[in-house]
């Protein structure tokens, strides 16, 4: 069974997806083969960089993150420009790395952490979506948080998805991530069962 899980940005997607790794799930994280296909060496280092040119190339030769996300959140075209380069390279190996599952371990349940499934129209890939969702409010007071993230650049990143709300809709679980911790391990254990069960 190939579940995806998703939900807007700072809506607690990481903790819920350490959480199923921490009842048995096997789980992948998007954003991670994200870095690996735009690392040194790659094809889709290259790629940015012919795109974007150097000044999102840090002195050592590593890609400068954060001068990458203040042209592509600032500039829809370039946001494309990015994710086209992107997209192709994680789902590839989302599908070599759910191929891997089946092969060594007969029928079993798979979660990958994509944030960007219904931006990208890839929800049908998969037997099951677990979104996790808060409010708006929350959202933006969790994303201010972090370190370096100014309120013009964390209301730009959120309007580059779809609203939490209408991923919530379209999704087949929801966890509602607005409560305690232990609110939400208690919703990921019983989507855990469902799934385990179904």
């Amino acid at each position: 069974m190939r579940v995806a899980l998703t939900g807007g940005i700072a809506t607690g997607k990481s903790y819920c997806l350490s959480k199923f790794a921490s009842l048995g799930a096997p789980t992948i994280d998007a954003d991670a083969l994200a870095h690996q296909a735009v690392a040194p060496g790659t094809a889709g280092f290259a790629a940015v960089r012919e795109r974007f040119g150097t000044g999102v190339i840090n002195s050592d030769g590593s890609l400068n993150r954060e001068a990458l996300g203040r042209i592509v959140f600032s500039d829809a075209n370039a946001r494309r420009a990015l994710e086209g380069i992107i997209h192709p390279a994680v789902y590839a190996a989302i599908q070599r790395w759910f191929d891997g599952l089946t092969r060594s371990n007969g029928r079993t349940i798979g979660i990958a952490d994509i944030p960007l499934l219904y931006e990208t129209g890839r929800e049908k890939d998969f037997d099951a979506v677990v979104v996790t969702s808060c409010p708006a409010e929350l959202q933006l007071e969790r994303l201010l948080s972090r370190p370096n993230t100014t309120r013009e650049d964390a209301e730009r990143r959120i309007a580059a998805q779809l609203p939490i709300a209408e991923k919530a809709a379209r999704a087949t679980y929801v966890i509602d991530t607005s409560g305690t911790h232990a609110d939400s391990d208690r919703q990921v254990t019983e989507i855990w069962r469902k799934l385990t069960n179904a």
